[in-house]
């Protein structure tokens, strides 16, 4: 189980098919709303600053996720996923990765995303795990693509 804060008011996942005509991705595996009206206020403030991600550094101690890597998957997209996006499957999922350091939210695309998640596979090094933790935190200071 990936721990997390949770950022938007009780009942909210309820509401997700309702809001799914503002889903800028129009992906239902990469659900984002700028501006979601189920995010309360504080939680509008832990993503932001991407704080909400914070007790996943707990999965990283037991050993079920790393501080670098694809993030984690929905279980219940699997029915979804095309024979190439299993292959994002193959690292541990991570806290930061090419995709939170080249734009994050701003990367609508499942596809894109999966490229890159792919390319972080295929070009792994603890150099590379190295550099995108460099480049998160002025990710995150920027605040780009964080909603």
């Amino acid at each position: 189980m990936i721990l997390k804060f949770r950022t938007m008011r009780l009942g909210a996942d309820g509401e997700k098919a309702g809001l799914a005509h503002l889903n800028h991705t129009g992906d239902s595996r990469l659900f984002k709303i700028p501006n979601d009206p189920r995010v309360t206020r504080v939680g509008a403030f832990l993503r932001r600053w991407s704080l909400d991600e914070l007790p996943q550094v707990v999965n990283v101690f037991r050993g079920e996720m790393s501080l670098v890597g694809p993030r984690p998957f929905f279980p219940q997209d699997l029915d979804k996923y095309q024979e190439h996006h299993f292959l994002r499957l193959a690292a541990r999922p991570g806290i930061t990765g090419l995709w939170q350091v080249r734009g994050r939210s701003n990367i609508s695309d499942f596809e894109e995303v999966v490229a890159l998640d792919r390319e972080y596979i295929d070009a792994w090094s603890s150099w590379l795990d190295l550099k995108i933790l460099a480049l998160t935190l002025p990710a995150v200071f920027r605040r780009r693509g964080a909603y």
